[in-house]
């Protein structure tokens, strides 16, 4: 039976799933891959629409009932968090703000940083569509990820705060972006187990660091259109310890966030189980 797997088009999960995708790694169910922004493969997760999927980690409380976190292949790290651009601006209050979707984790730690100042409006726009806006006028300020982290300036923007500088400091915590997810009900439906996807998952991470060159025209495929420099600082960025594994520092942060969360009133309060070694 195929595997049905939806993930970003961005160099880091390109880069991670290259070698499941393309039957590198043995005991890989055949795969069928959506490419999609993570505001959609949030929807599409509590639809219940895929197998494997990567969503936000701001959206797992409404998820978990169907899927299992996978320890590994997702994106969570230091220095890596969203950035508030504006024209100029260090402040947010009483502006129109673009974010990248209502579910991303992106816009959860917007919600906690501005609850103090918060902004007039939010808009939801596709990632690649904020910075030129901003730059445009058409909104004071956008929220953006990925890549832009390392081309705002082009757009003559200004960083007013780096929400991952922010939580850091905060919590000493590393910052949860994306999670990895698997059907609970896997087995019936592609005849592994969520566990054994882990392992799968956690193989094609480390064949991807083993020969970053096998990989490399896949991801260049669906860049976007990005210079060879910026995909290695995104890899670079985006693929690290945590990637391979979540391990303790990985839990107590998705813990962190979906906690304060909760006891804001932003998110149902959940609990985050986590899958038996792999």
């Amino acid at each position: 039976m195929t595997m049905r797997m939806a993930f970003s088009p961005c160099p880091n999960d390109t880069f991670v799933f290259d070698a499941m995708v393309h039957g590198r790694i043995p005991g890989t169910p055949p795969v069928e891959v959506d490419f999609a922004d993570v505001d959609v493969t949030n929807g599409a997760a509590e639809r219940g629409e895929y197998d494997l999927v990567k969503v936000s980690y701001a959206a797992l409380p409404w998820l978990l009932d169907q899927y299992t976190l996978l320890p590994c292949g997702g994106a969570l790290g230091r220095g890596c968090g969203p950035l508030v651009l504006t024209r100029g601006s260090d402040s947010v209050a009483g502006k129109v703000v673009a974010v990248p979707g209502d579910r991303t984790t992106a816009y959860l730690l917007f919600r906690l940083w501005s609850a103090d100042e918060p902004p007039a409006e939010v808009v939801v726009r596709p990632f690649h569509e904020i910075m030129p806006a901003v730059a445009a006028g058409e909104i004071d300020a956008g929220l953006v990820i990925h890549e832009a982290r390392f081309t705002y300036q082009r757009y003559g923007l200004h960083s007013a705060k780096d929400l991952g500088d922010w939580w850091e400091s905060t919590t000493g915590l590393p910052i949860p972006l994306g999670a990895i997810l698997a059907r609970k009900d896997l087995a019936s439906r592609v005849g592994i187990t969520p566990a054994e996807a882990a392992r799968l998952v956690r193989a094609s991470v480390e064949a991807a660091w083993a020969d970053p060159s096998l990989s490399r025209e896949y991801v260049l495929a669906h860049a976007q259109e990005m210079e060879d420099d910026v995909v290695d600082q995104h890899i670079g960025l985006y693929v690290n310890e945590f990637t391979r594994d979540l391990g303790d520092d990985g839990y107590a942060a998705v813990d962190a966030l979906l906690g304060r969360a909760a006891e804001a009133g932003l998110v149902p309060r959940v609990t985050i189980p986590r899958l038996a070694s792999v």
